[in-house]
Parts: structure tokens; C-alpha cells; sequence
């Protein structure tokens, strides 16, 4: 089992980053709040979960522990593979995602793209007396530097919503915002909140 890769960020795509360990170039699949903290070219620490399946290994990677304790957790569900339980932390922060559980709202996880009323009821059911303490608030990821639109409409590109769909998003989000660029994770998920209207 890898439980955290550190090494230089030798690349970054829409949905994975090739983080260099010990000379050998390892592609982790991230959220876009996880990629929009790191950097080509400096440092990173990332918690990390390997999906082993009968024809491919696949690595996943969280920002924090919590975050991939929460993926592992969702992945205990039956019919939650590793795409939806990403598609999870890249709508929700982990405590985000406790309260749904442990309060029985259905809106806030059919918020996920691929996630519906029933597959939501069934995630309930089988996490919530897994789910352990829940607390409050959560914690945000890096801060946004510089071109904070392409990062969000790459990132809601990767959950599924057409080219012109990121556009009308992202145009729309630009229009609301005044002064500080809030934090990747929260801008993305506002723009999954103004996509969710439309469909």
C-alpha cells in the first residue's frame, strides 16, 4: 500500500499530476482543489490511496488525511468506485460529506455529479454508523494564484459537464465576484451549483 508520495511536481494535467519519487515519475489522480495547490516544478506531499485492480494500479491523492480517509470511507459503499467517491471530495469537504451522512441529506450528496436520489440513500445507510465524530466547518485548499478560471473549468470538464457548459460557468462566476478570489474548491463548487440549476 503507498500511503503518501513526496518528491517535485514534474507535471499537472486536468485531472492528475506526475509527481517524481526517488527518479521514477508517479501519476496520481487528484480533485481540482487538490491540483490547484500544487506547482510544476516544487515540492509536494500527498496522502494517497492504490487501487489495485486486475488490469491496472492506480494511485489517488488527497491534500490531507482527512481527505483520503474520507475517499477510503466512501469507497466502502456498495456501488462507489474511485471516480464517484473523487467526484465526492471535489464537490465536498470531508466534514461536509460527515454532516450529509449523518443528518440524512439527500441534496447535498445528488449535489455530485453521477450521484442519484437512490445511490445517495444507499450511501447513508451503509456510512453512517461508520462515519465516526462529526464536526464542523473544514478545512479550504490552497488559495488561488493566477488563472483561477481555466483551473475551474477544468476541473468541472473532468466531472462530466460540456466545453460551452465550463464557459457559461465560469463566465457566470466571474460576475459575482468582488475583491478576493475565494479558494479553487469553493469557487468549483459554486460552479456546480449554477450547472446543477440548468440540468
Amino acid at each position: 500500500m503507498i500511503a503518501s508520495v513526496r518528491g517535485v511536481v514534474a507535471a499537472i494535467s486536468h485531472d492528475s499530476a506526475v509527481v517524481e519519487v526517488g527518479g521514477v515519475g508517479m501519476r496520481v489522480f487528484c480533485t481540482p482543489g487538490t491540483l490547484a495547490g500544487l506547482r510544476s516544478g516544487t515540492e509536494a506531499r500527498l496522502s494517497t490511496t492504490l487501487i489495485v485492480r486486475e488490469d491496472s494500479l492506480t494511485l489517488y491523492g488527497f491534500a490531507d488525511e482527512d481527505e483520503r480517509q474520507m475517499f477510503d470511507l466512501l469507497l466502502t459503499a456498495n456501488g462507489v468506485g474511485p471516480r464517484i467517491a473523487q467526484a465526492v471530495l471535489a464537490v465536498h469537504q470531508p466534514d461536509t460529506v460527515r454532516l450529509a451522512i449523518a443528518g440524512g441529506e439527500l441534496a447535498v450528496l445528488t449535489a455530485v455529479p453521477g450521484i442519484g436520489k437512490r445511490g445517495a440513500e444507499k450511501m447513508i445507510v451503509e456510512l453512517k454508523d461508520k462515519i465516526g465524530p462529526v464536526g464542523l466547518g473544514g478545512t479550504s485548499a490552497g488559495v488561488l494564484n493566477g488563472a483561477w478560471q481555466e483551473q475551474v473549468r477544468q476541473g468541472v470538464l473532468a466531472l462530466g459537464w460540456s466545453a460551452s457548459q465550463a464557459d457559461q460557468a465560469v463566465a457566470a462566476l466571474t460576475e459575482t465576484i468582488d475583491g478576493e478570489t475565494p479558494p479553487v474548491p469553493v469557487l468549483l463548487r459554486q460552479a456546480i451549483r449554477l450547472l446543477g440549476k440548468t440540468r
